[in-house]
């Protein structure tokens, strides 16, 4: 295959069923991707791949859990099988609940980092390696702005996230000689089923204040940033992180 033609680039999103990796892999089918919906909950990404398909989109189910290196290898190995190649990875799977730091679980900490960080790894090694057949690719990890300025309750939620953007770093330039960039987007609060969870409502009027824009992002406004960064215009754009955020990391003192 030609690796100019863009339509015949293979994406994997991981976390791909809802919310913000739903969109993501909208967009991305929508620019020509072949996309593998890629997910823990195997039913519900392949009702996301088949949606995509029946609006006349490429997209397939793949199964994956990302705090599981085994079940990562096994996802890969079946990417290489069927695919024989895989040029974007975004890996946008992670978990967060939010406790007092002085009564934080230590389990918690523990498979967030496995799961948010660990996985980001895993992920990027494999496809990295699959990228090196064509000395192109594209790799988005999705971190927070609770990796750029800290947040009550995310000890390691902030904490997995600022290393996802430290590791987007170290990844950025190991890779650059392949043709390979890699880049991180900071989502601001997004209306998802996860924030619908874990914000409370005090939790939602502390980020109406503290965003200049007053309001929370859509998940289609986190997707339009990866889906950039996953093309060919992006190309000398790596090692950095952009914060999609309506303002919150540039915002201090908002009223005069």
């Amino acid at each position: 295959m030609n690796q100019s033609d863009s339509g015949a680039r293979v994406a994997l999103v991981t976390g791909g069923a809802m919310g913000i990796g739903a969109a993501i892999c909208q967009q991305l089918a929508a620019k020509g991707h072949t996309v593998l919906v890629s997910d823990i909950n195997l039913e519900a990404a392949t009702k996301t791949a088949a949606a995509l398909v029946e609006a006349g989109h490429k997209a397939a189910p793949l199964q994956m859990d990302v705090g599981n290196p085994d079940s990562i290898a096994k996802a890969f190995a079946a990417v290489e099988k069927d695919y024989g190649r895989c040029d974007v990875l975004i890996n946008n799977a992670g978990i967060a609940k939010t406790y007092p730091f002085l009564d934080f679980p230590i389990d918690n900490w523990m498979q967030t980092m496995n799961i948010n960080v660990t996985g980001v790894l895993v992920a990027g090694q494999l496809a990295a390696r699959l990228m090196l057949k064509n000395k192109w690719g594209r790799i988005v990890n999705i971190s927070s702005i609770s990796g750029i300025r800290a947040g009550a309750g995310r000890t390691a939620y902030g904490t997995s996230k600022s290393a996802v953007i430290g590791l987007t770093r170290q990844m950025a330039i190991e890779l650059a000689e392949h043709g390979i960039t890699v880049n991180s987007v900071a989502p601001g609060p997004v209306d998802t089923p996860m924030t619908q969870a874990i914000h409370s409502e005090e939790t939602r009027q502390s980020y109406y204040r503290l965003v200049p824009m007053r309001r929370y992002g859509s998940t289609d406004e986190i997707a339009a940033a990866v889906t950039f960064l996953a093309g060919d215009e992006s190309s000398y754009i790596t090692g950095h992180v952009i914060p999609v955020d309506g303002g919150f990391v540039a915002g201090g003192v908002l009223e005069i």
